[in-house]
């Protein structure tokens, strides 16, 4: 299956500091959600800003589609097709839902298709479409989190990138989160996913990702990294083995 995005040999970090990502190398395969995991600090929501064009590349590349899209704008990231959602979910939290929904599709010059995949959003989300002129930083962390993922169907990317979306959150929302999640992919969209609680995260993936100080230290089919012993050991915890 040939790759979607290739990030390959990338060094980047913040400002002048230190490098976070230490020539970092994955692909991510069409179709699929791919769990990103590490120990804080191994350079995993670094490398989805990167990827984005929120941080600069000192070297290496990233690929998408075989182009070269490090350097690029981050509007131009996203008119390609890679959505990006953050930790903070960057919502307007004095604009309404419905606002909220039209502003994810601000690349689209099309006022009627906007229009179009606003209201078939709010048509698919019954509660976004209850709490359509409510503001959104009014709304609990859930329903925050099922808005900014909803978001992303306003553009229609070929990858959506989630980082850490079950933060915060209660064990029932979390499973809303991952089924939604599903739903996105399902509708023919690849998942790039940062995971905080790895365990669900994998257990909802195809393919996982092991970073380690800002370097791929261990990747394969989610399943099997899940119950890897040296995964367990490091990352998961040895209660890993009885959750799996």
């Amino acid at each position: 299956m040939p790759e979607l995005l290739e990030v390959s040999d990338v060094v980047a970090g913040y400002g002048r500091g230190p490098a976070i990502l230490n020539g970092i190398s994955l692909t991510v395969r069409p179709g699929q959600v791919q769990c990103i995991i590490g120990p804080n600090g191994a350079g995993k929501s670094t490398l989805m800003k990167a990827i984005a064009g929120l941080l600069p590349v000192r070297s290496g590349e990233i690929r998408f589609g075989g182009e070269r899209i490090d350097g690029l704008r981050p509007d131009q990231i996203l008119r390609k097709g890679i959505c990006f959602v953050p930790q903070e979910r960057a919502l307007f939290p004095k604009m309404t839902v419905r606002e909220n929904l039209r502003m994810g599709g601000y690349t689209l010059r099309d006022e009627a298709l906007l229009e179009r995949r606003t209201e078939a959003v709010l048509e698919q989300f019954p509660i976004l479409r209850e709490r359509a002129h409510q503001h959104a930083g009014t709304m609990s962390g859930g329903q925050q989190q099922m808005l900014a993922m909803a978001r992303t169907l306003i553009v229609e990317p070929q990858i959506v990138m989630l980082d850490e979306p079950s933060l915060g959150l209660a064990p029932q929302i979390v499973q809303q989160m991952f089924e939604i999640m599903h739903m996105l992919r399902n509708r023919g969209m690849t998942i790039l996913l940062v995971e905080q609680n790895a365990i669900a995260g994998l257990k909802h993936s195809d393919w996982g990702t092991v970073l380690d100080l800002g370097r791929t230290l261990f990747e394969g089919p989610a399943p099997e990294v899940l119950v890897d012993p040296r995964i367990q050991e490091l990352y998961l915890g040895r209660s890993a083995a009885a959750a799996a």
